[in-house]
C-alpha cells in the first residue's frame, strides 16, 4: 500500500511512514496512491459481525503489509473492548428513516477515541520494532487532545504534546486533558483560537531541524491512519440498517473535515452511500465553499459547539485533491495562494465534483439549542450541541428535499461534555459516566503559553531535554 502527497513533491511512502510522520514533507497530506476496492459480497459479509472484526478487515485495506490480520484483530479487540457499550458504535432509531450513531462510548466520551485508541497501539507496535521514540504533537478544539492523551499516556515509545486554545474549550474537555498526570504528557494552553494552535503545529512541522531534533509526529486528523480507523463505523452503521446494500446518507457535524472525509473514503472503497452532509455551525467556511465556491476564513466565532469552531479545515485539502482530478501540481499552487491570500475560489468543475457526493447546511445557535430541546422532549434523551447541529441539518435538508431515504446522523460527543449548553436548552444537567464522576476533584497539569510558534517550540524543547 503506497501513499502520495496531495502537493506532489514528496516521495511515495508506505503506511508505517505515513503513520509516524502525519504531514508529508512538502506540506501536503497523504492519500492512497490508488484507492482499495471492496466487492459487494465482501461488504455484505460484514453484516452482523462484531465491531472489532469489521475494524480489522476495513483498516487492513489501508495498512498493506505493515500489519498482519492477526495483529489488527488483536489490536481492535483490545481497543474496542474498553468501550462501555457492547455494540461499540450503537444506533438509535429516532424516526421512520432516521438514526443517531452514538460515537461517545469510548474512554474520553467522543468519536475521536475510535481512531486515537487504535493509533496508540499502532505507534507502540511500529516504534518498538524500529527501536525509536516519537514526540507526538496535536492541536485540539476540545476532544482530540483528551483522546490523544488517553490513548498515548501508557505508550512506552511516545511523548505527547497537546495545544488547546485557552478559555475556548469546556471545563470538562479541558480537565479530561489536564488532569492526566503522566511523565510523557504535556498540555499547553495557547492564548489564541484553535486555528492559531493548528497553524503553530503546521509551522513546527515545516521546521525540518525541529522535526528532526524531537522526532516529531502528528495525530491530528491530517494523519491518514485516523481517517482509516474512522471509516469503520460507516460500514457497521450501513450493515445494520441497509436492506440489500441500499444507499444511505450520513450527516456529520464537521469542523476539520476529517470525520466526514472518512465517510468519503468509505464510499471510495465501495460502501453504497447516497449523500454525505457537511453540517457546520456559525463557522461555516465549508458550507460556503460547497454552496458558493467561496473558501475564505471569516474569523472564528465562539459557539456552544466549540469542537467545530474552526475556519481552516485541514482535511478539505484531501477533497480538493480528489475534486481536481488528483492534479497535485495545480493543488500545490492553489494552496500556496491560499496561504498567501487567505482565500480560495473553487472552480466550477471542483464544485460539480464535490456536489456529486456532498451537500451542506449551516446550523445557527438558535437552531442548535432548539434541536437539543426538541430531541429531549420527543425522545427523553439528551444530546450534545454537535449532535444537535447534525440532527438539525438532517431535518432542514429533508424539508428542503435535499435529503431522502435512510439517514444516519453522527453523535460525536457525550452530552456531559457540554453541560451548560444542554442545561440551557433542556433545564437538565447531563451526568458524567461513573468513570469520570471525580473529574473536578483531580489536580490539573498544564503550561500557559503565548500565541507564538517560537515560544511553543522552546517549551517543547525544554521538556524533551529534561527527559534526555
Amino acid at each position: 500500500m503506497n501513499y502520495i502527497s496531495t502537493r506532489g513533491l514528496a516521495p511515495g511512502a508506505g503506511f508505517e511512514e505515513v503513520l509516524l510522520t502525519g504531514l508529508a514533507p512538502d506540506g501536503g497530506l497523504y492519500a492512497p496512491e490508488t484507492w482499495p476496492a471492496l466487492t459487494a459480497a465482501e461488504i455484505a459479509d460484514l453484516r452482523g459481525r462484531p465491531y472489532a472484526e469489521v475494524a480489522a478487515r476495513i483498516i487492513a485495506q489501508f495498512t498493506g503489509e505493515a500489519f498482519s490480520h492477526a495483529q489488527l484483530v488483536d489490536i481492535a479487540r483490545n481497543v474496542y473492548g474498553r468501550f462501555d457499550h457492547a455494540d461499540v458504535a450503537p444506533l438509535t432509531q429516532v424516526g421512520a428513516e432516521d438514526w443517531i450513531l452514538e460515537l461517545f462510548h469510548g474512554p474520553t466520551l467522543a468519536f475521536k477515541d475510535f481512531a486515537m485508541q487504535f493509533l496508540g497501539r499502532l505507534f507502540d507496535e511500529v516504534l518498538a520494532r524500529r527501536g525509536e521514540r516519537l514526540t507526538i504533537i496535536a492541536a485540539t478544539s476540545g476532544d482530540t487532545g483528551a483522546a490523544a492523551i488517553d490513548a498515548l499516556k501508557a505508550c512506552a515509545h511516545v511523548d505527547v504534546v497537546v495545544l488547546h486554545p485557552e478559555g475556548r474549550v469546556t471545563d470538562v474537555q479541558r480537565r479530561m486533558m489536564t488532569s492526566v498526570d503522566a511523565a510523557n504528557v504535556q498540555n499547553i494552553a495557547v492564548a489564541g483560537s484553535f486555528d492559531d494552535c493548528q497553524a503553530i503545529v503546521k509551522e513546527l512541522f515545516a521546521d525540518r531541524e525541529f522535526v528532526s531534533a524531537v522526532r516529531l509526529g502528528g495525530v491530528n486528523s491530517i494523519n491518514w491512519a485516523r481517517i482509516a480507523a474512522q471509516t469503520v463505523y460507516y460500514f457497521t452503521a450501513h450493515a445494520a440498517i441497509a436492506e440489500n446494500g441500499e444507499a444511505i446518507s450520513f450527516v456529520v457535524p464537521t469542523g476539520n473535515f476529517g470525520d466526514i472525509f472518512a465517510g468519503y473514503a468509505a464510499k471510495k472503497i465501495g460502501l453504497n452511500i447516497n449523500r454525505l452532509v457537511v453540517a457546520t455551525n456559525a463557522n461555516d467556511i465549508l458550507h460556503r465553499a460547497i454552496t458558493t465556491g467561496d473558501y475564505a476564513p471569516a474569523g472564528v466565532s465562539a459557539t456552544i459547539s466549540p469542537s467545530m469552531d474552526i475556519q481552516v479545515a485541514s482535511n478539505f485539502e484531501r477533497l480538493l485533491f480528489e475534486a481536481s482530478g488528483r492534479d497535485a501540481n495545480l493543488l500545490r499552487v492553489r494552496m500556496e495562494g491560499f496561504k498567501r491570500d487567505g482565500a480560495m475560489r473553487l472552480s466550477a468543475s471542483e464544485r460539480q465534483a464535490i456536489s456529486a457526493d456532498f451537500v451542506s447546511y449551516a446550523t445557527s445557535e438558535a437552531e442548535t439549542i432548539a434541536e437539543i430541546k426538541r430531541h429531549f422532549e420527543v425522545t427523553g434523551d439528551l444530546i450534545d450541541p454537535h449532535t444537535a447541529v447534525a440532527c438539525a441539518a438532517a431535518q432542514a435538508l429533508r424539508q428542503k428535499g435535499a435529503l431522502s431515504g435512510k439517514v444516519v446522523s453522527l453523535s460525536t460527543a457525550h452530552p456531559a461534555k457540554f453541560p451548560d449548553a444542554v442545561m440551557q436548552a433542556t433545564g437538565k444537567t447531563p451526568e458524567l459516566p461513573p468513570a469520570h464522576r471525580d473529574l473536578f476533584d483531580r489536580p490539573e497539569f498544564m503550561t500557559n503559553a503565548a500565541n507564538d510558534t517560537d515560544a511553543i517550540k522552546q517549551v517543547i524543547l525544554a521538556s524533551v531535554r529534561r527527559k534526555e
